[in-house]
């Protein structure tokens, strides 16, 4: 059962991030653009996940954690600069 739906899944994904790459290049403005990376980094760890199931290797795992904590990281200081233009007081 999971050799049918592990392709499925990566097609899918694979779509959402074309269209979060749509979004952060044609964005109307700065906030759908950084909404569009926090969306972008949440699908590429759910990729790793899905690969790591794929191979059936737990090291994709913690790649996913960092590339969580980073993320989590990079919209917090994007969102304290958008607010008061220094990310650093």
């Amino acid at each position: 059962m999971l050799e049918f739906v592990l392709p499925i899944v990566f097609v899918m994904l694979t779509i959402a991030l074309v269209l979060n790459l749509y979004r952060l290049v044609v964005g109307p403005n700065t906030l759908d653009r950084v909404l569009a990376l926090d969306t972008s980094y949440i699908n590429s760890i759910a990729l790793l996940i899905i690969f790591s199931l794929y191979l059936g290797n737990p090291l994709y795992f913690e790649a996913a954690l960092l590339i969580a904590l980073m993320g989590f990281v990079s919209t917090v200081a994007l969102g304290k600069y958008l607010l008061r233009g220094d990310i650093i007081e």
